[in-house]
């Protein structure tokens, strides 16, 4: 998943993991493979915790950075995942699936129910069992 955020030169300027060992490991991973240098903010509130609390949280960041990666756990993903995008519709957040949401917003405060976010893209594992673009191939094995 890294190697496609890599593919299409996803800058990510915050990274916030819910505080349980497994998210952490694969935030670091992630981190790791992005080159992202700056710290992770390992959080107790993004450990089993509704939609409305990853909101609150998000509320509260920094106007500096502009994208954001949550790294956590299901049913809250998919559940904030349908609250805020309008193109809403997805049944279950897969195991590494990465959404990427542009929000129509000026700073982390004004996020909200469907504060209108539209999907850039949305991929998980699945996707690249039978097929591996050639581009993904090359950066895995580099």
């Amino acid at each position: 998943m890294s190697s496609y955020l890599k593919l299409r030169k996803i800058h990510i300027d915050y990274i916030l993991s819910s505080a349980a060992l497994r998210t952490q490991l694969t935030a670091d991973k992630i981190a790791e493979d992005i080159s992202y240098t700056k710290n992770i903010q390992y959080m107790e509130e993004l450990y089993l915790t509704p939609p409305e609390m990853i909101i609150n949280v998000l509320s509260l960041q920094d106007d500096i950075n502009e994208s954001i990666l949550i790294v956590g756990h299901n049913p809250a993903l998919t559940e904030l995942a349908n609250m805020i995008q309008d193109d809403s519709g997805i049944s279950k957040f897969p195991t590494l699936g990465i959404l990427a949401l542009k929000l129509d917003i000026d700073s982390w405060t004004e996020i909200k129910y469907k504060c209108h976010g539209e999907t850039d893209f949305f991929i998980f594992p699945k996707q690249f069992k039978y097929y591996m673009p050639k581009q993904i191939q090359a950066i895995i094995e580099l």
